[in-house]
Parts: C-alpha cells; sequence; structure tokens
C-alpha cells in the first residue's frame, strides 16, 4: 500500500516554493521528502520536522544547527545543504538529492567487498569527514546507513544531526548518543567526541566492508557496548584468510581502544589508506572475496540510539611497547598483528656427489642468467610510499630505497595536514632507476579567504562576489527585517572579516522585507478569502485536493501558514477548499425513550439536544426530532430531540 497517499504534505507546496512528490523516509526527528523547487526547477530532498516536535526549542536548534554545520562544508563528499526555513508549523532543510543506494544495501546485498572496492568508499568519505574535522565538527553517528552511493557511483556523506564542535561531550545525562555497532570507547565511557570518533566508526565499516559482518556482536546491546571497551576488533583477514596484512593494519589503526593509538582525524587516516592502497598489487585489489559473511545483522544495533551510561564499564587499557613510529600512525597493532615467528630450518642429509655437480652445473646457469637480469632489471626499484608523511620522513625513505630527492614543491590542500606529502612525481610504486630522483609536493594546508561584507548586496550579486573571492555561496536563511529591504542580505556566517579556506560556502542571511500578519479565511468563500489575503499583500494557491470538513462547499477548509502567523509581502498562503461536511442518515427516534434516542444519534455520529418545554420535565419518550428519521444531515451536527 502507498502510505505516501496519506501523507498530509504530499502534493502540497510548502514555503511557497517546494512541490513535495513523495515520501523518501521517516525518522525518529523528521521524515525526508522528494520535492522540486519550483523556482529553480531542480529535483532535491526536503527534511521536514515531525509538526509534534517544532514546538521543542531544543529539537529546532539542533535541526537547524545540522543545516548550519553542513552549508559551511564545501565538499564534493558531503551531501549539500541549499535551504532551511518554515511554513505554518513545519521547519525544513532543502538538501541535495542523491539517487541511489546506502553502503548498507551494498552490504546486505554482495557481503564481503573487494579490497579496491572496500577503497574506494573509504576514501571519499575520509575526505568527507577530514573536511568537517579541520572546519572544526564531529560526524558522531558514521555507519553504513549515513554512506550513499550515487547511481553514477559518487560516495557522499549524509545526516550530520548529532554533529557537535570538536572537544565536546554529549549533553544527554548520563547517556550516550551514537549507533551501538559503531561507538568508539570513549563515547561510552565519557560521552567525548573528537574527530577520532570518526576514525573509530570508519575501521569498524572498514572491516565489515573486508569480511561482511560486524566485529563487535551481542544479544544485546550492553554486550556489543562491552566489547567496545574490552576487546580489540580482530584483523579482518582472521575472517577472510588471505587479506594483505596492509589492509588489517589499517584497521587495527582506526580501530585502536586507546584514542591517542589512532590517527587524528579523518585526513591522518586518508594518508594510511591511500599509503596502503599503494603497498597493494592488482591481484590484491581485485581478490574476491567469500561470502561466508554475508551481511545479516540486527536492524537495532544500526539505528542512533540513546544508550544508557548504566550499560557501560570502565576503560581497560592494555599496554603497549614504545617504538619509534610516528605517533600520528602509531596503533594498538603490536600484540595483534606481529607475525607468527619463522621456524628453524631443519638439517637435511648431504646429497650425493653426483647431484652436487648437477647442482654446479645449474647455479653456472643461473648465474649467468642473474647477470642479465641485473642489466635489465637489478637497475630498477619501486618508488616507496610516503604520501601522508613529512618532508623529513619522505626524504629518509626515498634515501634508504637508493633515489635521490629531487624538486620539493608546494600546494594548497583541503584534505592533507601542512608540511606532509600530497603527492610524488613518480607516483608510490611506480618503477624507477635507482639513483633517479623523485619530486615531492608537500602540503601548505588550506588556502585561506577572508569572508567580504555582504551586507545590502542583493542576494544574486553577494553570491557573485563571494565566488569572485573564492569562496563559494552556502545555505540561505530568510529573516524578516523592518530596516533591509526584502531580497537584500542582512549578514553572513561566519562573520564578514573572519578568515575561511578558499572554496567554503558561507551561509547567508536575506530580508523577507517587513512581517505580514496572515489574516484567518477559513471558512469563508474561496472568492473572499483571495481577496482579503491580496489586500494583506499575499499570493494565493488553491490545494488540488479538496476535503470534507464542517464547512460548506466551495468555503475554505484550511490554511496554510495558519491565521495569526507570520509570512512576508508576496509569500504564497496554500487554501484547500471544502467539499462540504460528510452527510449522514438520520436514524428513527420518536418512541424510543429519552437514553434509547441518544445512543442511536450518538452512534451516527450526532450531538443530541434536549427539548422538554414545561410538559415534557418528568416526559421520557421522544415526540418530534429537529430532522425526519431517513433523512440526511452533516455528519457531527445537533439533532433537536422533543420529549413529552
Amino acid at each position: 500500500m502507498d502510505t505516501t497517499l496519506q501523507d498530509p504534505l504530499v502534493g502540497q507546496l510548502l514555503d511557497g516554493r517546494y512541490r513535495v512528490d513523495a515520501r523518501i523516509a521517516v525518522g525518529g526527528m523528521a521524515t525526508v521528502y522528494r520535492a522540486v523547487d519550483t523556482r529553480l526547477d531542480r529535483v532535491l530532498a526536503l527534511k521536514v520536522m515531525h509538526p509534534t516536535l517544532a514546538a521543542d526549542a531544543s529539537f529546532v536548534d539542533r535541526f537547524i544547527r545540522e543545516a548550519k554545520s553542513v552549508a559551511r562544508l564545501a565538499h564534493p563528499n558531503v551531501v549539500q545543504v541549499f535551504d532551511q526555513g518554515t511554513d505554518g508549523s513545519y521547519v525544513y532543510l532543502a538538501m541535495e538529492y542523491v539517487a541511489g543506494c546506502t553502503l548498507r544495501d551494498v552490504l546486505r546485498e554482495r557481503g564481503a567487498l573487494q579490497p579496491r572496492a572496500a577503497l574506494d568508499i573509504l576514501e571519499p568519505v575520509l575526505a568527507a569527514l577530514g573536511a568537517a574535522h579541520r572546519a572544526g565538527f564531529v560526524h558522531r553517528d558514521m555507519k553504513p546507513e549515513n554512506v550513499l552511493i550515487g547511481d553514477d557511483g559518487r560516495v557522499k556523506v549524509a545526516d550530520f544531526g548529532l554533529v557537535r564542535s570538536v572537544g565536546t561531550v554529549t549533553s544527554t545525562t548520563g547517556a550516550v548518543l551514537g549507533t551501538v555497532s559503531y561507538l568508539a570507547p570513549e563515547q561510552i565511557e565519557h560521552g567525548t567526541a573528537d574527530p577520532r570518533v570518526d576514525v573509530y566508526a570508519c575501521g569498524v565499516m572498514l572491516y565489515e566492508m573486508l569480511t561482511g559482518g560486524k566485529p563487535h556482536t551481542g544479544e544485546t546491546p550492553a554486550q556489543v557496548l562491552y566489547q567496545h571497551l574490552h576487546a580489540d576488533v580482530p584483523p579482518p583477514s582472521a575472517a577472510v584468510p588471505g587479506l594483505p596484512y596492509e589492509l588489517d593494519e589499517l584497521t587495527a589503526s582506526a580501530t585502536a581502544r586507546t584514542p591517542d593509538l589512532r590517527p587524528h582525524d579523518a585526513v591522518a587516516l586518508l594518508a594510511q589508506a591511500r599509503e596502503a592502497r599503494a603497498a597493494l598489487s592488482a591481484d590484491q585489489l581485485d581478490a574476491v572475496p567469500p561470502q561466508a559473511l554475508a551481511a545479516e545483522h540486527d536492524n537495532a544495533e544500526d539505528r542512533t540510539s540513546v544508550i544508557p551510561r548504566a550499560l557501560t564499564t570502565p576503560l581497560r587499557v592494555l599496554p603497549v611497547d614504545g617504538d619509534d613510529e610516528d605517533p600520528a600512525v602509531r596503533s594498538d597493532r603490536t600484540s595483534r598483528l606481529e607475525r607468527p615467528p619463522v621456524p628453524a630450518p631443519r638439517r637435511r642429509p648431504r646429497p650425493p656427489r653426483a647431484v652436487v655437480t648437477v647442482a654446479a652445473a645449474v647455479l653456472l646457469v643461473l648465474g649467468l642468467g642473474a647477470g642479465v637480469w641485473y642489466i635489465n632489471s637489478g637497475q630498477f626499484t619501486r618508488v616507496p610510499a610516503v604520501l601522508g608523511k613529512t618532508q623529513e620522513q619522505a626524504e629518509a625513505r626515498l634515501t634508504d630505497a637508493g633515489l635521490e630527492v629531487g624538486d620539493v614543491e608546494h600546494a594548497y590542500s583541503d584534505t592533507v595536514r601542512p608540511g606532509t606529502i600530497i603527492s610524488t612525481d613518480p607516483e608510490p610504486g611506480s618503477r624507477i632507476r635507482q639513483n633517479d630522483s623523485v619530486t615531492l609536493t608537500v602540503s601548505d594546508g588550506p588556502q585561506t579567504v577572508k569572508v567580504p561584507n555582504l551586507a545590502g548586496y542583493r542576494l544574486d550579486k553577494a553570491r557573485d562576489v563571494l565566488k569572485d573571492e573564492g569562496l563559494e555561496p552556502g545555505m540561505v536563511t530568510r529573516e524578516f527585517s523592518d530596516e533591509v529591504e526584502r531580497g537584500f542580505v542582512i549578514g553572513t556566517e561566519p562573520v564578514a572579516g573572519t578568515e575561511r579556506k578558499a572554496g567554503s560556502a558561507i551561509a547567508l542571511t536575506v530580508s523577507k522585507g517587513s512581517p505580514v500578519d496572515v489574516p484567518d479565511v477559513v471558512g469563508q468563500d474561496l472568492a473572499d478569502a483571495r481577496e482579503q489575503l491580496a489586500q494583506a499583500g499575499l499570493k494565493v494557491r488553491v490545494a488540488e485536493r479538496r476535503v470534507h470538513s464542517e464547512y460548506e462547499q466551495g468555503q475554505v477548509a484550511r490554511q496554510s501558514p495558519g491565521a495569526g502567523d507570520r509570512a512576508a509581502e508576496g509569500d504564497t498562503v496554500t487554501l484547500t477548499v471544502s467539499k462540504g461536511p460528510v452527510m449522514v442518515e438520520v436514524p428513527d427516534v420518536v418512541g424510543d425513550s429519552v437514553d434509547e434516542a441518544k445512543d442511536k444519534l450518538e452512534a451516527a455520529g450526532f450531538q443530541v439536544d434536549e427539548d422538554r418545554g414545561l410538559l415534557g420535565l418528568f416526559g421520557d419518550t421522544v415526540k418530534e426530532q429537529s430532522v425526519a428519521g431517513g433523512e440526511q444531515a452533516p455528519e457531527g451536527s445537533t439533532i433537536t430531540i422533543t420529549i413529552r
């Protein structure tokens, strides 16, 4: 059954602009619709807060915080927010519509993925999170359901509804907000949320993509939480034999139970992921995994939940032996990823003399062959993987590989930490002659731009100025203003003069002009309602679908925005016209007792009024009724019975 037919928003025009076509999904806080922006003629997703929550200021603040946070992230792998506003009791976000599926859908259908596919999904996710982390935000609810894969193959991160500033603590008293299977130990124990909780969740997702199953499972959420605190995520190769050691190491680094042993943010983990990819051969990347762990899971573990702290226990940290590895990439993999010791060779009996003679001849031939190999191939080596390393570390690796350090170039980068390697020429893994030089490109971090003062600009002009300055126009929020003319910019977020990286989205607040009180036209004839709204400076749209109501046919049954709401001059009010009341046959109650008559009439949907007069004060029999039995009357109307 198509439940969208019962949704009152489907078929409506929200805020005089967004035509709601179909319902996509329903969540605990909002419903997502596919809609069309009638001004720009484009399909988008409309996230509308449930009206029952719109009266709660904390829910509205969180909803708008999501919009503002995501609007500041101008990144191709983040679902873009276009607009935010209200229409009567509806609070909404207008967002990019991604036609496709989620990573959860892919895992359900395919189970474990090839390493190349897993990295192809992981890397854009980390790029998106890296942009958020460098902008000062943490997602806090990374899971396959929030990774969208478009029909064109693009990967995007969605649902920043739990986004928080770096370093904040969950505000739910005695509880943890998140999804059980992907919570980092420090989220469970302390409620803290810095970029490393997203790194941990991505490590769990990587394990799930490589194996088709989750690393920690249990019959109850408490059992899963306990494992996060007290058990390491096992290496993926334990579930899928043959997976390369580099992928075990990458998973272990991301899911270290001690936060300090993880990469400090998604950008650092992205560098490790690219280094791991460069170290793998084409056969290793394209190895087809067994499907023994086809994704069977309890959907309850995939929902964002408030987890009572009573389910958690104190974090126990296992000691890790120190070494001289870079702290940014060191993990607690020491104890669980060491390769098993190589057994000592067994002593073999001495071969007969004839065998020795034959072996000598073979070795002579092999020696000549080795000389030919050295001339043709022994002079070559491979460019080592140095992406994400500091310049000093990269130069040391090149020297150890017998290569020269060539030119050192610099470039801006939104995702690679300043002072670390963005790329090499030739690329890592390329075949190169011994003693040849390798050019290094070092990151200077993101290019920064000052936000211009756009107050008083028309919206189209303000957008042009932002693009000229190397910034992107972001979400547009409209507010009433008695001082700024309709359609002109009131201010920006961040404010003018603030430095932001080039390409960042700048949110604009635009004037809706002076507010207009919406008149009450419910119950009026449609023509009269149109005239009254026009006199108030408002436009009228009549909904295609008519409804039964207490009002006569052709009168206005309801309006949006409602009476008393504020609108801007030129805004649109949607009117729904009445088809008239539902007509119901009136039962014949003449001759019945008063109680019997009232029961029959009320059961038929009518109100009942008694007329006793002087003669009926002590009577109990119905002598007359205002509408005769068998005739039609509006449902809910009043039937008067005369008692004698």
